[in-house]
């Protein structure tokens, strides 16, 4: 059974982000939230993989390509916010929590799940605006009838 390109590229994502905070994280640096907006940088290069990956196949219908990119990204998404779960019930739940950065995202004392929550939002836009940029830049690369191609 092959698994589809679209898990895959998502499993890359989560494993990218796992590594990147584990890093960030060892080096003390978990509490400065603006290294975590690089986070979504593991997010293109998952996506941009799914894409390069469907137009080395033929696959150049932009919908279909719309789909698996945005399923790439949100499969990432997910599986790194239930990574984050299980971490931050592994380091101490509540306390990790409250460990992390009071400025992102939040000013009170926020609950495991709540942070949780609030992240899968933030993740689900970024998942869509990565699949809307990357369709932009791949748009160029299928054949239409705004690029030249005949009717």
């Amino acid at each position: 059974m092959k698994i589809p390109k679209e898990l895959v590229n998502g499993f890359i994502i989560v494993v990218g982000i796992g590594i990147y905070f584990l890093i960030m994280e060892l080096l003390g640096l978990a509490d400065i939230y603006l290294l975590r907006l690089f986070n979504v940088l593991f997010i293109f290069y998952g996506t941009h993989k799914t894409l390069k990956e469907n137009f080395a196949q033929g696959n150049t219908t932009l919908v279909s390509n719309s789909v698996a990119a945005l399923f790439t990204a949100l499969v990432g998404v997910v599986l790194s916010i239930i990574a984050l779960i299980i971490y931050s019930y592994v380091r101490g739940g509540e306390a990790y929590i409250a460990s992390l950065s009071k400025t992102f995202l939040f000013g009170g004392q926020p609950s495991v799940m709540t942070y949780s929550i609030s992240l899968l939002f933030e993740g689900i836009v970024s998942a869509v605006i990565v699949t809307f940029m990357l369709m932009l830049y791949w748009d160029t690369r299928y054949t239409s009838d705004k690029h030249g191609a005949e009717s």
